[in-house]
């Protein structure tokens, strides 16, 4: 069983950067590739990033590349999604995910966080 808090979530301006970051429970962290997820009012939940459980490949959605990055700490048990350059079609609430698999797809996730709102205005 895993455990995830997200935090860091907030209203930021158009060009703006936020940093979330998601703290798991247990000790079998280091084996999990981690996901970043997004889901807006209406729409379904989206891809934003996922992080190998050693770190390296990470894997972005086209939306975000150049602009978002993913990065874990094992030893910290926590994920972190750096977030630049944000536009107003990034207001999301923004979720943590855990799975065994590197995985793009929210049904390859088994465990979740609560989410944490992102709001940009323009």
């Amino acid at each position: 069983q895993v455990q995830l808090v997200e935090s860091g979530g907030g209203l930021v301006q158009a060009g703006g950067s936020l940093r979330l970051s998601c703290v798991a429970s247990g000790r079998t962290f280091r084996n999990y590739a981690m996901g970043w997820f997004r889901q807006a009012p209406g729409k379904e939940r989206e891809f934003v990033a996922v992080i190998s459980s050693s770190g390296l490949p990470k894997t972005y959605a086209d939306s975000v590349k150049g602009r978002f990055t993913i990065s874990r700490d094992n030893a910290k048990v926590t994920v972190y999604l750096q977030m630049n350059s944000l536009k107003p079609e990034d207001t999301a609430v923004y979720y943590c995910a855990a799975s065994m698999k590197y995985s793009r797809d929210v049904e390859g996730y088994d465990y979740w966080g609560q989410g944490t709102q992102v709001t940009v205005s323009s």
